[in-house]
């Protein structure tokens, strides 16, 4: 079978704990590791944190701006 064209889904909504239910979430970059990039998705009603992902990276390459 073929693999798919889709490497990589964000979430534009989650369950929120506080809240409930299913909400809107807004993804930010909470650490920069060497193994990849860990975003947070924040509920943006409450702000609670409703989950988190840590994206991979492809290749070595990383742009440092002084």
């Amino acid at each position: 079978m073929k693999r798919g064209n889709y490497s990589d889904f964000d979430a534009t909504e989650l369950y929120c704990p506080k809240c409930k239910r299913a909400v809107p979430v807004r993804k930010r970059l909470l650490l920069v590791l060497p193994g990849g990039d860990k975003y947070d998705y924040t509920c943006v009603h409450c702000g609670t944190s409703a989950g988190d992902k840590t994206v991979s990276q492809k290749d070595n390459l990383r742009l440092f701006v002084k």
